[in-house]
């Protein structure tokens, strides 16, 4: 009986006799034909001031293939608003809902290729003033993305802007500005923005770690948002698809245009969409809202078109509707006084933040003072529209008169805060009275004076 060896057998040379091949089978491989190899090669292209990606959310991900062909079926343009059959409002199902334009059986095609957006949340930290000015990035995201959905997360204060705001479906209250907030409420907001489906996550809130991972959490495909300029921002950037780093931890302070890294990356251009344009300050007023507004003023004894508007008493009121990059933007009553005693023609009417002040308003400017109760943004808005213009500080006041075009007189505590916060106003209805100190208390009341002859009407000889 023959034994087995159970050692293995010694392995042969690898490919030591070349075995012959037909070369007509492969006349088009270059390497067995011996010719030498064309391979696309990557020239790296240089673009001024390109921002550098981030390496850590894929170390392989190289950005775009130059070289890759895409028909023109989602993948060029602007998303499109494709007809649906109308909403039955007595379906008793709720998936049958979708965005305009969304169409679940291809949805994925344009969401992958084309970067469409069905649906955007956005949280803006900040007040009334912080909000209002990102009104003009709201309508740069609908006109970038048509038919696309707008929610808005901000603070209480925040969300009363959006009362004058058509292009924002849903506003709820968490505000971003809480260093504590409760876990319960956070949570619930988490599961809320999940249910959501949203495909775009904006934030103008400085994120850190913790709230990058509020967004992360969200499952969103874009989440951007600003982001720490030292050390807390660590950790961020794995969680963000795009960040923007702030130039100071204060965003306020950059004035009218602080949300502009944010801007400048939304509307860059790509897939054959021409970079958009920047839509200025506009707010819209209901119907009802008016007539509110119309009720009270006339209760306090003044008409329409027959008064001016003073905003910017001094006041501990968070109604005040003051910027967060402009801390001294209030005026003593004293120094409102000298002011409006010298108007002529139309009837100044104080607007006090709360009931607190009427007191001191009757005391230091007079008995008969024309003042109204008002706290809401867009009730002030309403007052506007109905005035013949403005005298305020940095508040909200002074960028509601340029969104509904009314003349103002806006004080500044220096030229350089007003350069800021309100650029490129030259030939608008603007004058700007600035002090010379850098303290607003110590401004120029002839020079206010002065400029507040704008408003006064001439009179009517029978």
């Amino acid at each position: 009986m023959a034994t087995t060896s159970l050692l293995p057998k010694s392995i042969p040379p690898f490919l030591t006799t070349p075995t012959s091949i037909p070369s007509t089978r492969f006349t088009n491989l270059s390497f067995l034909n011996n010719q030498p190899a064309h391979y696309p090669t990557s020239t790296p292209t240089v673009r001024p001031n390109a921002k550098k990606k981030n390496e850590w959310l894929d170390p392989f991900d190289t950005g775009e293939d130059p070289d890759m062909e895409y028909g023109s079926q989602y993948s060029e343009g602007k998303q499109s608003e494709d007809p649906r059959p109308p909403e039955n409002p007595d379906n008793p199902y709720g998936f049958l809902k979708f965005p305009m334009g969304f169409m679940p059986e291809v949805a994925s095609l344009g969401l992958k290729i084309r970067g469409d957006v069905r649906r955007c949340c956005v949280v803006v930290a900040g007040g009334v003033y912080e909000n209002l000015l990102f009104f003009p990035t709201i309508q740069l995201i609908k006109d970038r993305y048509p038919g696309v959905q707008v929610d808005v997360l901000s603070s209480a204060r925040g969300k009363q802007a959006y009362e004058m705001n058509k292009n924002v479906r849903w506003a709820d209250v968490l505000d971003p500005d809480d260093e504590f907030p409760e876990p319960a409420d956070y949570l619930d907001f988490l599961g809320l923005i999940k249910n959501r489906y949203y495909d775009m996550m904006l934030s103008t809130k400085l994120a850190g770690i913790g709230h990058a991972s509020f967004l992360f959490l969200s499952t969103a495909r874009e989440r951007a948002s600003y982001i720490y300029p030292n050390v807390n921002s660590a950790g961020a950037g794995l969680l963000l698809s795009e960040t923007f780093t702030a130039e100071r931890l204060n965003l306020s302070e950059g004035g009218y245009h602080m949300y502009k890294q944010m801007t400048d990356w939304l509307a860059r251009p790509g897939r054959k969409v021409p970079r958009q344009e920047i839509p200025p300050l506009k707010v819209s007023i209901s119907r009802k809202i008016k007539d509110v507004v119309a009720e009270k003023y006339k209760k306090v004894g003044v008409e329409k078109g027959k008064y001016i508007v003073i905003h910017g008493i001094q006041s501990d009121s968070k109604a005040s509707m003051q910027s967060r990059g402009d801390t001294d933007s209030l005026l003593p009553l004293n120094l409102w006084a000298e002011i409006t005693n010298s108007v002529r023609g139309v009837k100044p009417l104080y607007v006090i933040p709360h009931e607190k002040e009427r007191e001191n308003v009757e005391e230091i400017v007079g008995d008969d003072t024309n003042m109204i109760f008002i706290t809401t943004p867009a009730q002030l808005a309403a007052l506007i529209n109905d005035s013949v213009g403005v005298i305020s500080t940095n508040t909200a006041a002074v960028q509601l008169a340029r969104a509904r075009e009314k003349p103002c007189v806006a004080l500044f505590g220096s030229e350089e805060k007003a350069k800021l916060f309100l650029p490129d106003i030259e030939g608008s209805k603007f004058i700007i009275a600035s002090s010379k100190t850098g303290k607003l208390v110590d401004i120029d009341i002839n020079a206010v004076k002065n400029a507040a002859q704008i408003f006064e009407m001439p009179l009517v000889i029978a």
